[in-house]
């Protein structure tokens, strides 16, 4: 599992008083592209291999401005071209999970501009984190 923190900024929130849903999506790209450099060094975006399929996220709780918050990362399945990651959102203080994410990724070569079954280096890279759900 990989971690990271965030900490609500005032930019972040909506005329409600709350994290805007919105955010939430970049709180998860932050922990995605984290997740990736996990998986293995890339020098930027000429040799990147991934491409996002789907997301979601469902919110549980309200989350305010100048709250911390931590985001893990883990695998919840590993497919022959493609795998699936979910983030849990949680209140640093109280440890409550406030939001879940998924992310579908796609192992994919831009050049040729197609999937392609995972490398088995990866995939050994990615059962690492895998969730035993």
């Amino acid at each position: 599992m990989e971690e990271m923190t965030v900490r609500v900024r005032f930019c972040e929130t909506d005329a409600l008083g709350h994290v805007n849903n919105t955010s939430y999506f970049i709180y998860l790209e932050e922990a995605r592209v984290r997740f990736f450099d996990y998986l293995g060094d890339r020098s930027g975006t000429d040799d990147w291999p991934f491409i996002l399929v789907s997301t979601k996220c469902d919110f549980l709780k309200q989350v305010y401005f100048k709250q911390t918050l931590r985001i893990e990362t883990s695998v919840k399945h590993i497919g022959s071209k493609s795998f699936t990651l979910l983030h849990l959102i949680m209140d640093i203080k109280s440890g409550e999970v406030v939001a879940k994410g998924e992310a579908s990724v796609v192992y994919f070569d831009f050049q040729k501009q197609q999937s392609e079954v995972i490398p088995d280096d990866l995939r050994k890279k990615l059962e690492e984190t895998y969730l035993l759900l």
